[in-house]
């Protein structure tokens, strides 16, 4: 569990800097220039990811069931989990409505995923590791939009492309990649 622990500090704990040390974030990145702070940011990053990773898959191995989910929950976590995909894929395609109106959307499909996650799983794992990420997403949300909005060029088919995109990498995640990376399959 301390793995998972430290892994959620640090993935974590450098991704907040923005919202937690803005000005000690730009004089780093003065100091140190955009490419080593760059660089920097992602072996943290990274360093926290594998660990996070590695904690988890430990902590399922003796885990402690704080709750039993009812089946139905997993039901309504893969619905959220497909428009949590659908949210990341239009933060990534430029220019698509859904982007323009939430102004966030990787951060509120972060939201929605985690949420998902915790609906459908009852482990002290689980509500670290979910729970982190959406208290973490909750914060980070605020924090985006007290920043002001996000001017959005809206073009023509980029909503389609962004919701079609999230719906082939929910289908492609929850018919193989999830029992594949992860072990369970979430349907079957």
């Amino acid at each position: 569990m301390a793995m998972l622990v430290l892994g959620l500090l640090l993935f974590l704990g450098v991704h907040s800097v923005r919202v937690v040390a803005p000005q000690w974030r730009e004089r780093m990145r003065a100091r140190l220039g955009e490419g080593p702070w760059k660089g920097a940011y992602s072996v943290l990053a990274l360093l926290g990811f594998v660990l996070l990773v590695w904690g988890y898959g430990q902590a399922r191995q003796s885990p402690v069931v704080l709750w039993t989910p009812p089946v139905a929950s997993r039901h309504l976590a893969s619905l959220l989990t497909l428009a949590a995909f659908v949210l990341v894929a239009a933060s990534q395609v430029r220019g698509n409505a859904i982007q323009a109106r939430l102004q966030h959307p990787m951060l509120l499909g972060t939201k929605l995923w985690a949420f998902a996650h915790l609906l459908a799983n009852g482990t002290l794992a689980d509500v670290l590791l979910f729970g982190g990420f959406l208290a973490w997403a909750v914060v980070t949300y605020r924090a985006s939009r007290r920043r002001g909005p996000v001017e959005v060029d809206v073009r023509p088919g980029r909503t389609a492309v962004a919701v079609v995109a999230g719906v082939l990498a929910w289908a492609a995640f929850a018919f193989w990649a999830h029992a594949a990376w992860i072990g369970v399959r979430p349907f079957g």
